[in-house]
Parts: structure tokens; sequence; C-alpha cells
């Protein structure tokens, strides 16, 4: 089952349903704690992620750590020459247009109401994050943070565009469902039976910690770059044995 995929669909709906039903949006003091909260949420689950997948002696431990950091720098310059970031970047931009002409009340302003959310819940780096997680170890704990980020979202897109947003639970679901499952029945078991499922989770749990950055407003940081670290931590990892 993808856990972390039912608790985000959960969280889209229910915070779509508590902006049908509050119609105002939380105060800014409560804002910032609920970011605030999000961000320490994200740096804990990223760093227990990592906790639980570097094991062994001090010295291990430290070059499993090292050998995390390095997927993720590397990883960080092949989304660069990738250009990953632009790409998420164009799908923002695409996302502000959709919502800006759904804002004009136009015909069909539902339609690209729906296709805004359904494009930044499904295109955030957290959501590649978590359903990865998910899908080799069943940590689902970053999906239920991107719920609570994505619930937020949608009370205040449910306030201004009713009930569309909402609509958006569904290929949400089915994105982090497929990308789960295919994690959990396909790349797990040809991690594990190599024993490279570890570094992986590591270099998530790191990438996880930056999202926090963003979070809490600390820096802007191009997140969409940092994904190919989750490709680049099992290749490094073979390669130092």
């Amino acid at each position: 089952m993808a856990t972390g995929a039912l608790l985000n669909t959960a969280g889209i709906v229910t915070g779509g349903l508590l902006g049908l039903v509050l119609r105002r949006a939380p105060s800014v003091r409560a804002q910032l704690f609920l970011r605030s909260v999000l961000g320490a949420s994200t740096i804990f689950f990223g760093l227990r992620l990592v906790w639980l997948n570097i094991n062994g002696s001090f010295l291990s431990c430290l070059e499993q750590l090292l050998a995390a950091l390095l997927a993720v720098a590397l990883g960080f310059w092949l989304g660069r020459l990738l250009r990953l970031q632009k790409i998420s970047d164009r799908l923002g931009q695409r996302s502000v247009r959709l919502l800006a002409a759904a804002r004009s009340r136009a015909p069909g302003a539902a339609a690209d109401s729906f296709s805004a959310c359904a494009i930044l819940f499904c295109a955030a780096p957290l959501a590649w994050l978590g359903a990865i997680s998910d899908g080799l170890s069943g940590f689902f704990w970053l999906l239920t943070v991107k719920a609570v980020m994505d619930g937020l979202g949608t009370m205040g897109f449910a306030q201004m565009f009713r009930w569309a947003p909402i609509l958006s639970a569904v290929p949400v679901f089915v994105f982090l469902s497929f990308l789960t499952l295919a994690c959990r029945l396909y790349a797990a078991p040809f991690l594990e039976a190599r024993h490279l499922g570890a570094p992986v989770n590591a270099a998530a749990g790191l990438v996880a910690c930056t999202v926090a950055l963003v979070i809490l407003e600390i820096r802007k940081v191009e997140l969409a770059n940092f994904l190919p670290a989750l490709a680049v931590a099992p290749l490094l990892a073979a390669w130092l044995r």
C-alpha cells in the first residue's frame, strides 16, 4: 500500500474542505508558526532517514555519510547540466498562468485551477523524495510533511476557486502511487540484492533537509537540481566498494 500517497491525498482533500467551510485564511502569526513547524519537521524526518540508513562502526558511518554528501553534490551538478531547475521553473510559471486565468473567471476557470494545483503538487521535489523513500523503505514521513503543506495550499486555493482544486487530489494520488509502487516492486529488489538501497535513502534524507531551507525562507535553493543525487548515490556506493 502506498501509505504516503494516501496521506498526501487526504491532506489535499481535508485542506480543501476546510477552505470551503472557513472561507478565511489563517492569520499571519498562525502561518509563520506552521511554516516553522513544517521546516523543523522536514529537517527532523530528513535526518532520521539518514540515521536509519547509516550503520556500522563510527568510521563506517562517517564514510557512508561522506559518500552521501558527495552523491548530493555530484547529483546537484548533474541536475544543473540537465537543467532540471529550469524545467521545474517552467512548470511553476505554467501554474501561475493557469491560476491567473482562473482568477479572471474565464469559462475554463475550474479546469485551469485544477490543472495548476495538480502540476504544483506533483512536480514538487518533496513529492519525488517522499514517494521514492516510501517505495524503497516504507518511510512515508516526508510525504506526511508534504500532505500538510499541500493541505494548507489547497485551503487557500479552495477559498478562491471553490471545489476544483480539491479534485487535484486524484492525479496526485495516481502519480505518487505509481512512483511508490514502481520503486517498491522494481527498484527496491534490485537495489537491496546489491545492498545499495541505504545510500539512496541517505541521499534522499540529506536532500530533504535542503527543502527545509526553502520552507523556512532561509535562502532560495535549486531543489530540482538535487534529484539526480538519488541515482548517483547507488552508483557511487558501488564504485567505492
